[in-house]
């Protein structure tokens, strides 16, 4: 089989369902950002040390991205005739390793510059990149619904990169470079409800 078709070479591209959109259209934008995600998570586990703790955990990340790319490329209308599930735990899951990494770390109160090892930079790009995909789905969910546990799960996934970014540090003995305190906690208030 070949892996070029020339079907897209005047900028139109094949969705689930048969249709073909725009390159450019923003089902395609959001999934080509997921795709990105994909790719900088294999990055990520081609700098860890194969029987690293964190490999089952980012390989099972990235095998739920394709079905979750699977279904961003469904229109809603045939979504139910999708064949490939997405897991029902996919944030529980998320949030679960974040408390369990946050419990060993103490409280950040600051932005930090993104960096320290390699490994720490580029779940900190993964983690940007992700805030991403989820500016596109909000406006892919403006056109066409996105399934609010695909939502959820993004959302939570850049705090997951962020919060193992993090770990990274502190496995390593980095000190993170801080640039202010976070001005709802200078002030008192409390944490902002989407983060």
């Amino acid at each position: 089989m070949r892996i070029y078709t020339r079907g897209g070479d005047k900028g139109r591209t094949g969705i689930h369902g048969g249709e073909r959109v725009d390159k450019d259209d923003i089902r395609i934008e959001a999934n080509g950002t997921l795709d990105e995600v994909n790719a900088e998570i294999g990055i990520i586990r081609a700098l860890l040390p194969a029987e690293h703790e964190w490999q089952g955990l980012l390989g099972n990340i990235q095998r739920e991205m394709m079905a979750v790319m699977s279904h961003v490329a469904t229109p809603l209308a045939i979504r139910d005739k999708n064949p490939n599930k997405i897991s029902d735990d996919l944030v529980l899951v998320c949030e679960e390793q974040i408390d369990a990494l946050s419990a060993k770390m103490e409280d950040n109160g600051y932005f930090i510059l993104p960096g320290g090892s390699l490994v720490s930079a580029h779940l900190q790009l993964a983690r940007t990149i992700v805030r991403r995909a989820e500016r596109r789905l909000w406006t892919l969910n403006r056109k066409d619904p996105v399934s609010p546990e695909i939502m959820q799960f993004v959302n939570r996934l850049s705090d997951l990169f962020f919060t193992m970014a993090r770990y990274e540090m502190f496995c390593q003995g980095n000190v993170e470079e801080r640039w202010q305190s976070f001005l709802y906690k200078r002030k008192g208030g409390t944490m902002p409800e989407d983060t």
